[in-house]
C-alpha cells in the first residue's frame, strides 16, 4: 500500500515554471500513483509506465491518462457520496489546449480533498 501524500499546488506550479517543466514529469508520476491508490485501481498502469507512455508517444497517451483519471475520481466521488462532474471531460479538453498545469493542479486538489489528514493511505 502506498502511502498518499497532500502536495502544495501553488509549490508544484513555481517548480514546474522554474524547472520549464522537469517537474511536471515527476508531478505526473505523482499523480498517477496517488489517484491510482486512492481510487482503489491499483493494477491499472503503473505511474512510471504512464511516464514513460507519455513521453514515448510525444503526449499522446497522457490525453486517454488524463480521461481516464477523471473517469476514476468521478467514480470515487460517486461512490462518498459526492456529485459526478464529469472530470474525464474536462481534463481531456484542457489538456487538448496545453492546459496540463491547470489539469494537473485541479487533480491535486482533488486528491488533497481525498486526503484529509496529510500523510495517510485511503481505502474507498
Amino acid at each position: 500500500m502506498v502511502q498518499v501524500n497532500k502536495r502544495d499546488i501553488v509549490i508544484s506550479i513555481l517548480l514546474s515554471i522554474v524547472t520549464c517543466g522537469l517537474f511536471m514529469l515527476y508531478w505526473q508520476y505523482c499523480i498517477a500513483r496517488d489517484v491510482n491508490e486512492i481510487t482503489d485501481h491499483r493494477d491499472d498502469t503503473s505511474a512510471g509506465l504512464v511516464l514513460i507512455l507519455s513521453i514515448v508517444t510525444c503526449g499522446i497517451y497522457k490525453f486517454y491518462w488524463l480521461y481516464r483519471t477523471g473517469s476514476k475520481l468521478d467514480e470515487t466521488f460517486v461512490k462518498i457520496g459526492r456529485q459526478n462532474q464529469n472530470r474525464a471531460i474536462l481534463f481531456l479538453l484542457l489538456s487538448i489546449f496545453g492546459m496540463d498545469l491547470l489539469v494537473y493542479s485541479i487533480v491535486q486538489s482533488e486528491i488533497n480533498d481525498l486526503t484529509p489528514y496529510g500523510n495517510v493511505s485511503i481505502n474507498v
